[in-house]
């Protein structure tokens, strides 16, 4: 019998990079691309460490899964994200017409959906609540350690 991994799997593949984040002292979001069942693109957010305020976990895998491609469009590829993304993230994944976004937890605060639901490419399917209460936790936790410092 062949392992299929599902939204979930993916999910905690993210949730891993999220933790990458989380332990170099960078908000906790995480991300993986997947085609084909398989995991092209893996990344965190690098803000911090780059000093770069666009380093976000999405930008990093939408550039790693194209140069996996050998090209700017995401078709048939999905990314898995621990937060949901940003209105500059939707915007760059509008561009790359990735063909589906998982999402974890929903950002009240900053998420593209606040702004404008349809910023995202018209074929763009999403998916949000995958593994939500473990994507949100880590966010929480770093949010409110930061702030009782």
């Amino acid at each position: 019998m062949t392992f299929a991994p599902d939204d979930n799997y993916f999910m905690n593949e993210a949730l891993k990079e999220a933790q990458k984040a989380y332990d170099a002292d960078e908000v906790p979001v995480g991300a993986v691309i997947v085609a084909n069942n398989k995991i092209i693109a893996r990344a965190h957010n690098l803000t911090e460490r780059l000093t770069d305020v666009t380093a976000h976990a999405e930008m990093q895998a939408i550039t790693a899964a194209a140069n996996a491609l050998g090209g700017k469009y995401l078709h048939e590829c999905t990314l898995y994200v621990t937060l949901e993304p940003c209105p500059m993230c939707a915007g760059a994944l509008n561009w790359s017409q990735i063909t589906k976004i998982v999402y974890g937890a929903s950002d009240g605060k900053r998420g593209y959906t606040l702004i404008n639901q349809a910023m995202l490419h018209p074929k763009t399917s999403v998916v949000n609540g995958i593994e939500g209460a473990k994507c949100g936790e880590i966010v929480t936790k770093f949010f409110k350690e930061k702030r009782g410092k």
